[in-house]
């Protein structure tokens, strides 16, 4: 697999004096030199060239199709990194104005590296030059988008290859001010002829889709975080999940991806060292390819929900950690309660004195003979 990496831009920039990325990670902020340095939490307005550790998951999904086809060679794989894991970096120097973003995800069969330079590469929604499809339009939140690629051949002919990459999040400031979300799409495409054993050929188009979902910015200091007393953060919530629960019943039943998009409720009682996550969205349209039946189980406009639990251990996570207890999809008043056999919900502090919280979740379908996978993000202020 190729490389993935996300970058990230603000549309104000400031100048740099110099030196090196500060780190952000871990259950402290690090300083640095360089402007700025006197306060670190300079997320809205950068000043020094930072490293970030987001926090999140990512996912691919390789199949093929041909005229007259469903899809077929496919594989599915996800995986959510946790508050220490520094698998998914975003750094971003604001002399050059040039976002990096670094992921590596074994699990999920994701190694990509990429970078947003050109300003051209800055996109938007209503031009002769959009964002790829599958792309959600968050413009009212505040998100700002970034698009590059390449290809090569005539579309729907042999030898015809194209791979475009999307990074969008939500401009600091918007509803947070020291952690923000974020999502990654790359679409590769490669076409070529195929020999059908009775001395013709038949053109098969190879798929591999990439996402990521990441909660980023300046984390606190194990010191920051209160010690007693309650806390509620109320913020965004970001997902991308794939739903297919008919595999069983017709193996060649197409799996498509969608995004999500809502809002989230986390509330920690410090004293206790736990916390509680309570996630509500709505469904955007399917992904489909080129050949597929584009019916989707799951139409845009259906509600996700969920609710989890867990532990505040700022020595041994870096922040906070648990599960999801209970999950849903609902879509035309009916509502399908999800079997989990795997869940995770992993975040931590933001800010000089802990008045945000960002992290990531993942939900697991259990059923047999089904592909579930839900990966998201959430951020939430005090």
């Amino acid at each position: 697999m190729r490389k993935i990496l996300i970058l990230l831009g603000t549309t104000a920039l400031a100048a740099c004096s110099g030196g090196g990325p500060t780190t952000v990670g871990g259950a402290a902020v690090t300083g640095g030199g360089g402007a700025g340095a006197t306060n670190p939490h300079t997320f809205v307005n950068p000043t020094d060239p930072k490293t970030y550790q987001a926090t999140g998951g990512v996912q691919s999904y390789a199949f093929s199709t041909t005229p007259g086809s469903e899809q077929y060679n496919q594989l599915y794989a996800g995986d959510a990194n946790t508050a220490r894991d520094n698998g998914y970096q975003i750094t971003y120097n604001p002399r050059d104005g040039i976002f990096d973003l670094a992921l590596k995800a074994t699990k999920a069969n994701v190694d990509i590296s990429t970078r947003f330079q050109d300003p051209a590469h800055r996109t938007a929604f209503g031009g002769a030059s959009e964002p790829q499809s599958g792309t959600p339009n968050l413009t009212t939140k505040g998100v700002i988008y970034f698009q590059n690629g390449s290809g090569s051949g005539v579309f729907n002919t042999d030898g015809y290859t194209s791979q475009t990459q999307t990074f969008f999040y939500q401009k600091p400031g918007t509803t947070t001010k020291y952690v923000t979300y974020a999502g990654f799409i790359r679409n590769r495409i490669v076409q070529s002829n195929k020999d059908n054993g009775a001395g013709g050929t038949f053109l098969q188009t190879d798929y591999d889709r990439n996402r990521g979902v990441f909660a980023f910015g300046e984390r606190s200091s194990s010191n920051a975080v209160p010690k007693s007393g309650t806390g509620t953060f109320t913020g965004q919530m970001l997902g991308s999940l794939i739903y297919n629960p008919l595999l069983d019943i017709d193996p060649s039943t197409p799996s498509f991806f969608q995004w999500m998009d809502g809002t989230s409720t986390t509330t920690v009682d410090f004293g206790a060292n736990t916390f509680t996550l309570a996630l509500a969205g709505t469904l955007g349209a399917p992904q489909f390819d080129l050949h597929s039946s584009q019916i989707a189980q799951l139409s845009a406009g259906a509600t996700f929900a969920a609710a989890g639990s867990g532990r505040v251990d700022l020595v041994n996570a870096g922040g906070f950690l648990g599960q999801i207890n209970s999950a849903s999809l609902s879509f035309g008043g009916i509502t399908n309660n999800l079997v989990i056999a795997g869940s995770s919900i992993d975040g931590a502090f933001y800010g000089p004195a802990a008045q945000e919280v960002g992290g990531g979740f993942r939900i697991v379908g259990g059923t047999p003979d089904q592909r579930i996978d839900i990966l998201g993000v959430f951020t939430g202020a005090r």
